[in-house]
């Protein structure tokens, strides 16, 4: 349990709550529901929160570890968001591991690593474990997010992996799927408006 007492600000802008979709060719009976809020906090940080409800043991969940940036978290449980400026090509992707482990990322366009990744403080990420679900709470500083002015796209989505398949299966969760197969990075993906 990585919960830890704080006192949050006063959001500048809360967005409600948001229902996550499994994708259609990834169905699974173990989670029943995927939540998850936004808010843009005083000081320019970006506040995330995601509620997992679900048959909990069933899940492959990763052990506690250093908070540290380390790539590929999603071949495993984690939680992603994408944000771009509308009208923008360049997007940044971010994945919070239940770990503490994180990963950044920055586009200049679909798919397209910049030739120089910016430098990007990390993330506070907070893990709360219960019987029938998980909650994660995140914190991006206001450095890591894209400088641009305008008004902001948001995909939120996750990757669920289960432990009791033989392959690992994994069901893949957004806020809209506009691809035959799962595609965070597909901009119609990108479903929530935000102000910058």
């Amino acid at each position: 349990n990585r919960a830890m007492t704080t006192t949050a600000p006063t959001p500048a802008f809360a967005a409600p709550l948001l229902h996550l979709v499994c994708h259609p060719a990834t169905p699974t009976p173990v989670v029943h529901r995927l939540e998850a809020t936004i808010r843009a906090n005083p000081d320019g940080s970006l506040g995330l929160f995601y509620c997992l409800r679900g048959d909990i043991a069933r899940l492959r969940i990763p052990e506690d570890c250093a908070p540290e940036r380390m790539d590929q978290l999603w071949e495993h449980t984690c939680f992603e968001a994408f944000i771009a400026v509308r009208g923008e090509s360049a997007y940044r992707e971010f994945n919070f591991s239940l770990s503490g482990q994180w990963a950044a990322y920055a586009f200049k366009d679909y798919r397209q690593a910049v030739d120089q990744v910016p430098v990007i403080a990390p993330p506070t990420i907070v893990t709360r474990r219960f019987a029938g679900r998980i909650e994660v709470d995140v914190v991006v500083p206001a450095p890591s997010l894209p400088s641009e002015r305008g008004q902001w796209q948001l995909g939120l989505s996750a990757v669920v992996e289960e432990a009791d398949t033989v392959d690992g299966n994994h069901s893949y969760w957004a806020l809209r799927h506009p691809s035959p197969r799962p595609d965070f990075h597909h901009r119609d993906a990108f479903a929530l408006a935000l102000p910058s």
